[in-house]
């Protein structure tokens, strides 16, 4: 069950982070589509390695899912080799890449309703939840607001959430006590990773955090 907190609470959190982070221009990537490649590559790996294997599709013109599609598996996979778990990671790109095809690409996917279109995400084999809402959050500009790791440890330590709410729970809430705000959302996560990543990890460096004196979890 989440814990009470309020809408001032969740403003002030990213407030905060805002003016010490500044803004974080997310999600990397010059296309849609590449956000979409990247959403699926980033599973179980640091964005570092998802960028040597989008260098890698973009280095052979192979960016494009009709060429994904068409590409050998195991030349597929060694393109992947950088982002970890390359060989399936490669046959998840080639799934994704095949429904974005048979779905007729970008320009009729816009035009879907978000609840209609999480769903047909969350049916391809290999799309979970998260990579879905990162998909629908940055390459759609819709207002679903990612649940990670860091989300979870974040709001957790702040005592805003257990942190072991069920996915759908979790991210509901959010959005109902912030409203439907793409552009807000999309820039939370990413304050949310950064800080995540630098400051708040699993093993915290609260002396140097802004939230410390917000925080009860603070040492």
């Amino acid at each position: 069950m989440t814990k009470q907190y309020s809408r001032a609470q969740l403003r002030s959190v990213f407030d905060v982070l805002h003016a010490h982070h500044g803004p974080q221009h997310w999600w990397p990537g010059e296309t849609p589509f590449e956000i979409m490649v990247g959403a699926v590559l980033t599973q179980n790996t640091a964005w570092s390695n998802v960028e040597k294997a989008i260098g890698n599709l973009v280095a052979r013109n192979k960016l494009d899912a009709a060429a994904i599609v068409a590409s050998r598996n195991d030349h597929l996979a060694g393109w992947l080799r950088p982002s970890g778990y390359f060989n399936v990671k490669a046959m998840r790109l080639k799934n994704f890449c095949r429904w974005y095809l048979q779905a007729g690409g970008y320009g009729v996917l816009e035009r879907m309703e978000t609840g209609a279109l999480r769903l047909a995400l969350l049916g391809v084999n290999g799309v979970g939840r998260e990579t879905a809402d990162d998909i629908l959050l940055y390459a759609f500009g819709r207002p679903v607001f990612v649940i990670d790791a860091y989300t979870r440890r974040l709001f957790a330590r702040l005592g805003l959430f257990t942190g072991e709410e069920e996915y759908d729970v979790m991210r509901l809430a959010i959005e109902r006590v912030l409203g439907s705000n793409a552009p807000l959302f999309n820039e939370y996560h990413a304050l949310i990773v950064r800080h995540a990543k630098d400051i708040c990890r699993v093993r915290p460096r609260c002396a140097e955090c802004v939230l410390e004196r917000c925080c009860p979890s603070a040492q």
